[in-house]
């Protein structure tokens, strides 16, 4: 399978789309157990119901051992299922792992622009993912801390990522239109009480010790009238 003397297939990024991963990644995947018996005849339609099944994201571990998700993405580069599959895959919201593995798969053969407008609507989610670290250990991750990674990292999950153009070039040669944070209005909340508190040369604080000044004068005035009586 991965001869590829006399590859005819459809290229990514003018490559044979199994070569997205590094050889030596490859090949753990292609002599690991959970390949060979877990993802041998899958299709576009079986390979869903299997990463249905997916409990944990990660690469490789321990003895550079394959995770079933880099399993399962590699499947899916052998495969190249159409695009509206693959969305399918990604909007779906009851197997989060699914989406997590569409989302690899888009970071790895979408367009620039494309990745961007597909990935970027999944920093607002924020379900919880269980990650199994290099050293065979566990953490919790979010969704949108991976997608985040998937568009600002070189590697992730043992996987060399293709460099992705800075989004404001993209902005400016108008493939892509601005993108207005879901914090925006919070954001500009927290700059008007800033410009607030500029202009009237008082901070939060500065009123706190005006309260406690004023609390400090009643109690020294009823001292004084305590000594008067």
């Amino acid at each position: 399978m991965l001869d590829t003397r006399g590859y005819t297939g459809p290229l990514i990024h003018n490559t044979n789309p199994l070569h997205l991963l590094e050889t030596p990644v490859r090949d753990r995947i292609t002599e690991s157990y959970y390949w060979k018996e877990q993802c041998f005849a899958l299709n576009a339609a079986t390979l869903c119901d299997k990463a249905a099944q997916l409990t944990y994201i990660g690469g490789t571990y321990g003895q550079q051992k394959p995770t079933p998700f880099l399993c399962l993405l590699f499947k899916l580069l052998q495969l190249l299922p159409e695009r509206e599959i693959v969305m399918l895959y990604l909007q779906q919201r009851e197997f989060k792992y699914l989406t997590a593995l569409a989302a690899f798969f888009v970071r790895l053969t979408f367009e620039a622009k494309e990745v961007y407008k597909v990935l970027e609507p999944l920093l607002g989610d924020w379900r919880k993912l269980r990650r199994r670290t290099r050293e065979g250990g566990w953490r919790v991750d979010w969704m949108d801390q991976f997608v985040d990674d998937l568009l600002v990292k070189d590697r992730v999950c043992a996987t060399s990522l293709r460099k992705l153009p800075n989004r404001m070039i993209l902005e400016d040669l108008g493939q892509l239109e601005v993108r207005v944070s879901p914090l925006g209005d919070e954001i500009e909340e927290i700059d008007r009480e800033e410009d607030g508190e500029d202009k009237s040369g008082r901070s939060e604080e500065d009123e706190v010790q005006e309260i406690n000044g004023h609390d400090n004068m009643h109690v020294v005035d009823d001292e004084n009238s305590d000594v008067s009586d």
